[in-house]
């Protein structure tokens, strides 16, 4: 459904989020309509997408569902989700053959990002400290490599797990070709 960038959230997610907050209150539409103070047949359009909802109307909607505001106009976020094998944001190194691919970010209130590693023998990756308290881990899935501080890193193999300080000088190096490791970066 195409939208109009003045009007805020795609009338698709307010569509499936109202659905949602409905089946999940136990309401029915002419429950939540009544609650809210607006008409069934707007509800039912706004439902299926049709409708034009104003912010008061949401507002109301929010109330009668007793939900917080944003969770009416945000995508809801999938329960089960899935990063295929390619996929994800990559970022490249400049000095080492090293790619980060991000597959988990830290959400709200909390403080860990999950990268996929992927290495080949050549360079080290040196990574400077990181803010302080920051605790990386270190999982290696395929080939070896030298992971942790920089002046005295550890030979892992693959289901090798290492924990070291990230607030201090570390190392990634690849020892084998097709390095792959899971590294959790976590901030406490």
């Amino acid at each position: 459904m195409t939208e109009n960038p003045r009007r805020g959230a795609p009338l698709d997610v307010i569509a499936a989020s109202l659905r949602r907050e409905r089946a999940r209150a136990r309401l029915s539409l002419s429950e939540v309509a009544k609650q809210a103070g607006i008409a069934k047949s707007t509800l039912s359009q706004l439902e299926s997408g049709t409708g034009n909802p104003s912010v008061e109307t949401l507002w109301a909607l929010s109330v009668a569902l007793d939900v917080p505001f944003s969770r009416l106009v945000e995508p809801a976020i999938p329960k089960v989700q899935v990063i295929r094998a390619g996929e994800g944001p990559t970022i490249y190194s400049e000095h080492a053959e090293y790619i980060a691919t991000l597959l988990a970010s830290c959400p709200p209130n909390a403080r860990r990002d999950i990268y996929l590693i992927s290495a080949e023998p050549g360079r080290a990756r040196a990574s400077d400290p990181h803010l302080p308290g920051t605790v990386e881990h270190v999982v290696i899935c395929t080939g070896r490599a030298l992971v942790g501080l920089s002046d005295d890193p550890v030979e892992l193999r693959p289901g090798d797990y290492v924990k070291y300080p990230g607030d201090v000088a570390h190392v990634f190096e690849a020892l084998d070709a097709e390095t792959r490791a899971v590294l959790l970066s976590e901030n406490v």
